[in-house]
């Protein structure tokens, strides 16, 4: 990647391990889909799923992952991390917004 140049989007390792893992026995289809959507606190939410490639979508290689988001919600993804997280409460993928 180029210097000062931001990613537009990262998975942690923990949720690479995960991601890797379920495309691997489980997925249904062969991307992972990252993606905004109505509702929320903020008036949007994050998605997150596996899925086919569709015409208006980018295609991201991340770390070996075939991440697909609609190229439309790539100004609200810029910059975003995504991890996995395991509590007491339960586990799950966690959107971590640029600061």
């Amino acid at each position: 990647m180029e210097a000062g140049k931001m990613a537009l989007l990262t998975l942690t390792p923990a949720a690479q391990l995960v991601v890797k893992q379920l495309l691997a026995t489980t997925a249904s289809f062969p991307y992972l889909r990252i993606g905004v959507k109505g509702g929320g606190c903020s008036g949007m939410g994050y998605m997150i799923g596996f899925d086919d490639k569709a015409e208006d979508d980018q295609l991201l290689d991340i770390e070996g992952i075939p991440v697909i988001i609609k190229k439309a919600h790539s100004m609200y993804l810029a910059g975003m991390q995504v991890d996995y997280q395991q509590n007491d409460q339960g586990s799950g993928f966690v959107f971590i917004t640029p600061q």
